[in-house]
């Protein structure tokens, strides 16, 4: 029997034994999604404001404090 889109979703086994299927198909080592894997605090970048940038910002009367 072919399962159509607009079907009501499988059974909760059923959905689950998909997710260990797919889960049993990924790469190793598969990313990592939790939270302290990542840094916490990453450094933000230097923006330089170049005299160009200042005097445009000037013609526009923009105010780059």
């Amino acid at each position: 029997m072919t399962q159509l889109s607009h079907d009501d979703l499988g059974s909760l086994q059923e959905m689950r034994a998909d997710c260990e299927a797919a889960v049993r198909h990924l790469p190793d080592p598969a990313p990592s999604l939790r939270y302290e894997d990542y840094p916490r605090d990453v450094p933000k970048p230097e923006i330089e404001i170049t005299e160009a940038a200042t005097r445009i910002a000037n013609a526009l009367q923009l105010h780059l404090d």
